[in-house]
């Protein structure tokens, strides 16, 4: 029956935060949330244009009543749950943060969606009805009452929706891929024309399917993109970033909301590249040597590239 659902996707931004003696704060789900009396990690859905660093903060403040400030990027993650009592279907891209608290005291919460914050170890927390990806967070067994749906239902890769302003919006979590080899060259991809960013230089990879890990939609996208097969190495970062008035292929403005996780991949025998998807947003891929990567200018490549780029310490 889950297949009778209607499809939503959102983004949402977690807290992993700890007490100088090791407890974890939790957050219960009330009566008023789809999974009443579970326990997950603080946090919500990111605003469209939000940083999911503001998000983390917000939420964590909202739904404990602690001030928190972001230390590092702990994990990302993506799942599944059906609701059929509110006739949805619902994928959750979850960018985990590690943050400490700055200020404030715990508050409980009346008619919210969650009611109570406290503080557990994690012998404690492992006998909690916790969310699956609180507990895979945690490093957690997960027994979780979320219902799976059956298979992916069809979402469309990109979906935009009217705005208050009058313009559409879309909010899209994509993987990318910061490319090596065993010489260290780096692989990038040419966005085509017609498409934002067109001629610049771009990071391998796209934007997720409904029900797709974000690693596993990483090591797809290499493949279509490029023709090389990776492994994945470790998660780098997250890049947010904004365009209030995008202009792509549909030939009108969009107000463009882009989340991307980005991590580092290695090619272990690579071949000469081939994009796979002809016709899409892709039109070449090349490996660059480090001093060719380091003398193009900042202009010829995409913001996401740059800080990715940045963040893996090859420039």
């Amino acid at each position: 029956m889950t297949t009778m659902l209607e499809p939503l996707r959102r983004i949402a931004a977690y807290a992993v935060c700890t007490d100088s003696v090791d407890r974890v704060l939790l957050v219960r789900a009330s009566e008023r949330s789809g999974t009443p009396g579970t326990w997950s990690l603080p946090g919500g859905a990111v605003d469209h244009g939000e940083d999911p660093q503001h998000t983390v903060v917000r939420e964590t403040a909202a739904e404990t009543g602690l001030s928190v400030a972001v230390a590092g990027l702990h994990d990302v993650l993506a799942d599944m749950r059906a609701l059929p009592e509110r006739g949805i279907t619902i994928h959750t891209d979850r960018l985990v943060y590690r943050v400490s608290v700055r200020g404030g005291s715990l508050t409980d919460r009346v008619d919210r969606p969650t009611d109570l914050a406290r503080w557990f170890t994690l012998d404690e927390a492992r006998q909690l009805p916790l969310r699956s990806f609180t507990a895979r967070a945690l490093g957690l067994p997960a027994a979780s009452a979320d219902i799976v749906p059956d298979e992916p239902p069809e979402f469309p890769s990109f979906y935009a929706v009217p705005g208050p302003d009058g313009l559409h919006r879309a909010q899209r979590f994509a993987a990318y891929a910061v490319v090596t080899d065993p010489d260290g060259r780096v692989l990038l991809t040419r966005v085509a024309d017609g498409y934002p960013g067109a001629g610049c230089w771009h990071l391998p990879g796209g934007g997720t399917d409904y029900g797709e890990q974000p690693g596993a939609a990483l090591i797809r996208e290499l493949v279509e993109e490029t023709g090389q097969t990776g492994r994945l190495v470790e998660l780098l970062g997250v890049a947010s970033h904004r365009d209030a008035a995008s202009l792509g292929p549909e030939g009108y403005p969009i107000d463009w909301h882009g989340v991307r996780a980005f991590y580092r991949v290695v090619v272990d025998k690579p071949a000469p590249p081939t994009v796979g998807d002809v016709g899409g947003s892709t039109c070449e891929a090349r490996w660059f040597a480090r001093e060719e990567l380091g003398a193009l200018p900042t202009d010829r490549l995409t913001e996401v590239t740059a800080e990715a780029v940045q963040a893996a310490r090859l420039t």
